[in-house]
C-alpha cells in the first residue's frame, strides 16, 4: 500500500543531514557561517571581504543560506545585517571542526589569529578555547556544578549535562545571575561542546551564555583584535581565580 505523499511526517528520530551538510559544504558559504560565529551581525559587503569574494557572489550565497535556514537577516533602514540562525547553528559549525583538517597558516597573521583563538574565543555565546575549558573544570572542581550523565528534556540530548549546587547558587548570586530567569530559557540549562581547539569539554548552554555576558559587563573579557577571540583581562585573570577557581597565566 502506497502512502500518499501528503500524509507523510517528518520521523522525530532521524533527520535530513544532506540538505545542511550540502550548504555548508561551500567553501564561501563556510567562510561566511565561520566569519558569523561570534553572534555578531555583520553586513553583506563585510562578509564578502572577510570570505575573499565580490559582493555580488556574496549575495547569492546568502541567499542559499537564508532560504536553508543557517542564518537569519535584521533589517535596520536600507540595512541588511545577517547573524547565525541560532545557537544550534554554532554547535553543528563547531563540531565539524572536530573532524575537519586545519586551515593552512600561510602567514604570521594567521599564525597569531589561530594562537588567539585557541586561548580565548566565544563559541557563538558562552566562552570557549582554553579560558572556556578551566572555566568548566575550575567550577566542577570547586563544587559550583556537579555532572548529570544521560539524555534530558527541554531540547538537551547531550550525554552530560550539569546541575547547580547549593555553593554554586550562592556563588553565582553574587556574581551577578538570576538562576530562576536563566532557567525560564527555552533553551537547555547547562551542557557541553567539545571544544575543537582543546579538544576538551567546555560549559554551553543558557548558563554558559549568561555566565560569558556577564563577564563581559565586568570587564572580565573584552572583545579581541582577531575574529572571534576574546581577550581576558587582568581584572578577569584575578576575578576568574577568586570566584571560579581558574588559574590562567
Amino acid at each position: 500500500m502506497t502512502v500518499p505523499a501528503e500524509t507523510l511526517q517528518p520521523v522525530p528520530w532521524d533527520a535530513d543531514i544532506a540538505s545542511a551538510a550540502a550548504l555548508i559544504a561551500d567553501s564561501t558559504r563556510a567562510a561566511i557561517l565561520r566569519a558569523l560565529l561570534p553572534d555578531r551581525p555583520l553586513a553583506a559587503g563585510e562578509l564578502a571581504r572577510l570570505a575573499g569574494v565580490s559582493a555580488a557572489t556574496a549575495s547569492f550565497h546568502l541567499a542559499k543560506l537564508l532560504e536553508g535556514g543557517l542564518i537569519t537577516v535584521i533589517r535596520q533602514g536600507r540595512h541588511r545585517y545577517y547573524r547565525l540562525a541560532g545557537h544550534e547553528v554554532a554547535a553543528a559549525l563547531e563540531a565539524l571542526g572536530l573532524i575537519s583538517p586545519g586551515l593552512p597558516v600561510r602567514s604570521l597573521r594567521q599564525s597569531r589569529e589561530a594562537a588567539a583563538l585557541a586561548e580565548a574565543r566565544t563559541c557563538y555565546d558562552h566562552l570557549a578555547g582554553k579560558a572556556g575549558v578551566e572555566l568548566l573544570d575550575g567550577m566542577l572542581r570547586c563544587g559550583l556544578l556537579e555532572e548529570k550523565s544521560g539524555r534530558t528534556g527541554g531540547g538537551d540530548t547531550s550525554s552530560h549535562r550539569f546541575e547547580v549546587t547549593g555553593a554554586g547558587a550562592k556563588e553565582l548570586g553574587s556574581f551577578g545571575l538570576n538562576l530562576l530567569q536563566i532557567r525560564r530559557s527555552r533553551r537547555h540549562f547547562a551542557g557541553t561542546c567539545i571544544d575543537w581547539t582543546q579538544r576538551r569539554r567546555h560549559l554551553n548552554g543558557a548558563l554558559g551564555a549568561a555566565i560569558t555576558s556577564r563577564m563581559f559587563e565586568l570587564g572580565w573579557i573584552e572583545r579581541g583584535q582577531r575574529r572571534r577571540s576574546v581577550r581576558v583581562t587582568p581584572v578577569g585573570i584575578e576575578g576568574l581565580a577568586s570566584t571560579f577557581g581558574v588559574d590562567l597565566p
